[in-house]
């Protein structure tokens, strides 16, 4: 978290709960692992990959560039995506080896309750 002195306010708070907000949509998150594939791509292709539709697509596009994690440049009639900020992996790492940890304790969980079956 942000770390201060005393009580974190809620004005240092809201950057942060954004910065998750944004993080918080399958779509972007699909979006995010294409490119860090990939690397750079236009929308089109962005599009075959991700599946998503160009209306949907554009939104999140935008939503991730205002961000700041994506990066657009022009190219002719093409844009083009890329990661511009590639630390946003290491989160997503942290994150999803936590997720792995609970649902592997989960199932285990599980396997002991149908012992008792």
């Amino acid at each position: 978290m942000v770390k201060t002195s005393s009580k974190t306010s809620p004005e240092l708070l809201a950057p942060v709960a954004e910065y998750f907000k944004v993080l918080s949509e399958v779509s972007r998150l699909a979006i995010l692992d294409v490119l860090r594939q990939s690397g750079t791509m236009n929308v089109t292709e962005i599009a075959e990959a991700t599946g998503l539709g160009q209306a949907n697509l554009s939104k999140h596009l935008k939503v991730l560039t205002q961000a700041g994690f994506l990066s657009r440049q022009q190219n002719g009639v093409s844009v083009y995506y890329e990661i511009a900020d590639p630390a946003i992996f290491e989160l997503c790492e942290l994150v999803c080896d936590r997720v792995k940890e609970r649902l592997l304790k989960q199932a285990q969980q599980f396997e002991k309750f149908e012992a008792f079956l």
